[in-house]
């Protein structure tokens, strides 16, 4: 089996990528999370991490106060 065939470090390091989201294309390390194991590019998600953060605060249940839980007044 030839490692040195199959991963070429400098080729994974500049690859970029098109974020689904946003479609600004962006460096693989630098601006997507890396969501499995292993160095490949597929190991990388497909949305930047600008643009999952956005889309996490978008979605974040809003906190209410009258349900919150408090302590009974025995």
């Amino acid at each position: 089996m030839d490692l040195d065939g199959q991963i070429k470090l400098g080729h994974l390091l500049l690859q970029d990528r098109k974020c689904r989201t946003c479609g600004i294309p962006k460096n693989l390390i630098d601006g997507f999370y890396k969501k499995g194991k292993g160095i490949n590019p597929s190991s990388y998600s497909y949305e930047c991490n600008s643009c999952s953060i956005k889309r996490i605060i978008k979605n974040r249940r809003k906190r209410n106060t009258s349900t919150d839980w408090s302590y009974p007044d025995w």
